[in-house]
């Protein structure tokens, strides 16, 4: 299943525990003050694993795989 959105939906999907991997794509464009997406993340509930990391000089793919403790 693919989920659209931005910092806050990952945030929100993780929280319920509702996400087993996601990807992230990162440009070096800064729109806003924007969020920053592992603030709120209960490190004592969730592991985060970076699995994959693809970069170019325009794009940076990201992969991580979530783990409950």
């Amino acid at each position: 299943m693919r989920i659209s959105g931005g910092a806050e939906t990952i945030q929100q999907y993780l929280d319920r525990g509702l996400i087993d991997e996601f990807s992230i794509t990162l440009t070096p464009v800064l729109l806003g003050a924007g969020i920053r997406l592992f603030d709120h993340i209960d490190a004592d509930r969730l592991t985060l694993t970076q699995s994959r990391a693809d970069a170019s000089s325009r794009v940076t793919h990201l992969t991580y795989t979530v783990a409950k403790r």
